[in-house]
């Protein structure tokens, strides 16, 4: 422990930003190719089959990234991507996260509820004036 004189005299040194998404380079998102699809079990207390996929990402770096939601099969080997930070939890040294609806990642029709995160659109079930009747993707 410091005596107060010591403090005094020189502050303590503050503590170093670790930057938790290293690869991006300071940016939100990078745009990648998919070299690997494949999928990959979480951590001890889990047990499921987590779809991960091996990316090169546009500043040439090369990165797991995890890929949200139900049914991979439009992402294979070279679809293009958009990749975001964001790790998860049981899949150990995965930090970045794939975005869905863009580029080569289809969006997931089917979604009602956190819609943003999977690129879903607004589906409206009610048949009003003030809706639409009919549903574009």
């Amino acid at each position: 422990m410091a005596q107060l004189t010591q403090l005094l005299r020189k502050k303590r040194p503050g503590k170093k930003y670790k930057n938790k998404r290293p690869n991006l380079k300071g940016c939100p998102q990078k745009k990648a190719t998919c070299l690997k699809v494949f999928e990959m079990t979480p951590r001890k207390p889990n047990s499921a089959l987590r779809k991960v996929a091996w990316v090169l990402l546009s500043n040439y770096d090369r990165v797991h990234a995890y890929i949200p939601g139900v049914g991979v099969n439009s992402l294979q080997k070279f679809s293009v991507v958009l990749v975001r930070g964001g790790r998860v939890k049981d899949l150990p040294g995965m930090k970045y996260t794939i975005i869905r609806g863009k580029f080569d990642f289809k969006r997931i029709h089917s979604r009602r509820t956190a819609r943003s995160k999977f690129g879903a659109r607004k589906v409206y079930t009610r048949v009003d004036h003030r809706y639409r009747k009919y549903i574009y993707w």
